[in-house]
């Protein structure tokens, strides 16, 4: 990730609300999954050791030329010609676009998978150079290595999907996101069109880690939290690289982005390090942008996990058309932390507006709540007139987690109006979130 004490513009995402969030029909076409190696199969593991065997590479292309692989040095260019090499040998279509930065030349790849539809690509890149102090290991061969090892996947698997899957590697992103502004720039207006979404990968296995999740936009946000949600992982939105890597050119161009981030030089707090292990008051990647940004800067479990998820991501973005589901979904994504017992319940609410009537007599509601023992919590639906629908009781079931969907016969209640998830949390000892939660007319 470029620094952010740059000359160029730091492009802001507009905020979510902190409790209401309201989305319509998003169209991305997620698929439920299905038998036979198609998109829809279930996402392959990821091998840690072939995502390391990929950083190892690179530091030693670093080792071998100068100490880094930063743009017009030597290095870039053997580290794209190993990820290339790599692509071509497992069935891959791609292509190296030249282009000039502070006098010299740089290179971005990209790489094409055959098959599926192109009017709707699915697109996975990371910034492939490092700066000039050091080898970039962390930033960015991590996130290089994951969509590196994933397309690798892809091509184990056979993968036949749905719509078309492309993988980027770009140049010149420490100089101010050079490379992928000119690949942007250089796509037709229709051309743009046809990627419906862009996941950037820039840093995924600092030191002392986060879990970030791009906020952009909604429904990618979700396919991550969804994922993360099954490991108990608990996510934040990503904030400190906001505008300072490659999505923002992509979403600078009208194209759906999301992404996940490990952290760099912001310092995690006290809270973050209870959430996510790790060391209060230092930072996320102390070697950030220094020459001992290495092999040895590398946290093996946020790199496997991190990993893991674009490949999910691929799998569940790839399948299925962009025919949106029946009826119209109001979705709120922000996160809400429940309360130890003996704490107050807490909500989380959508705003419907724009519909006729009343609710429907078969309301779906969907429930996707992070808890490491479920049978702690009540869970409500409060329609606008204040009433509550019990969704869930409190019980003795251990298991962790709600991941359902609720059907409730809301039918005296206007559509319009705000509604709330009331989550309260009946015995102590145990701890969780909401991670999301929608209603389905």
């Amino acid at each position: 990730m470029r620094t952010k004490h740059s000359k160029y513009p730091k492009y802001r995402r507009s905020t979510l609300a902190a409790a209401t969030l309201a989305v319509t029909t998003l169209g991305l076409g997620l698929a439920a999954p299905a038998a036979q190696a198609t998109a829809t199969a279930a996402a392959p593991d990821i091998p840690l050791a072939n995502v390391k065997a990929h950083l190892a590479q690179f530091q030693q292309i670093a080792n071998a030329n100068g100490g880094n692989r930063a743009h017009g040095r030597a290095g870039y260019k053997a580290s794209l010609d190993y990820v290339k090499g790599k692509l071509d040998a497992a069935g891959y279509t791609t292509s190296v676009q030249q282009f000039t930065s502070s006098g010299a030349t740089g290179y971005n790849l990209i790489a094409d998978w055959p098959g599926g539809d192109t009017s709707q690509t699915v697109m996975s890149g990371a910034h492939l150079d490092s700066v000039t102090e050091g080898p970039g290991v962390n930033d960015n061969g991590s996130g290089s290595a994951g969509v590196l090892e994933t397309a690798l996947a892809v091509s184990r698997a056979q993968l036949k999907p749905d719509k078309h899957l492309r993988f980027g590697w770009f140049g010149a992103e420490e100089l101010g996101l050079v490379g992928s502004k000119y690949y942007v720039n250089s796509l037709s207006s229709a051309d743009r069109g046809k990627i419906s979404s862009y996941l950037n990968f820039d840093m995924i296995g600092s030191p002392n880690p986060g879990y970030f999740v791009y906020d952009d936009d909604p429904a990618l946000e979700k396919v991550f939290k969804d994922y993360f949600a099954t490991l108990s992982i608990p996510t934040e939105i990503e904030t400190e690289g906001d505008g300072r890597s490659d999505h923002a050119p992509f979403k600078n161009a009208g194209i759906r982005v999301g992404g996940l981030f490990s952290g760099a030089d912001y310092t995690k707090t006290s809270a973050q390090a209870q959430k996510w292990g790790g060391t209060a008051g230092r930072a996320f990647d102390a070697c950030y942008h220094s020459s001992c940004d290495t092999s040895a800067n590398i946290d093996d479990s946020a790199l496997d996990h991190n990993s893991d998820a674009i490949a999910y991501a691929l799998w569940q973005l790839s399948a299925g058309t962009t025919t949106p589901p029946t009826g119209d979904a109001y979705e709120n994504t922000t996160d809400v932390t429940i309360p130890d017992s003996p704490g107050a319940a807490v909500t989380s609410s959508v705003s419907v507006t724009g519909r006729t009537g009343n609710a429907p007599a078969a309301l779906k509601v969907g429930v996707n709540i992070v808890h490491t023992y479920s049978g702690d919590l009540v869970v409500d639906l409060i329609g606008p007139s204040g009433k509550a629908y019990r969704l869930h009781n409190s019980s003795s079931d251990s298991t962790p987690n709600i991941n359902t969907t609720y059907t409730v016969n809301a039918s005296t209640e206007t559509a319009n109006g705000t509604w709330k998830l009331k989550v309260q949390d009946k015995g102590p000892q145990d701890t969780g979130y909401i991670n999301s939660w929608k209603l389905t007319f």
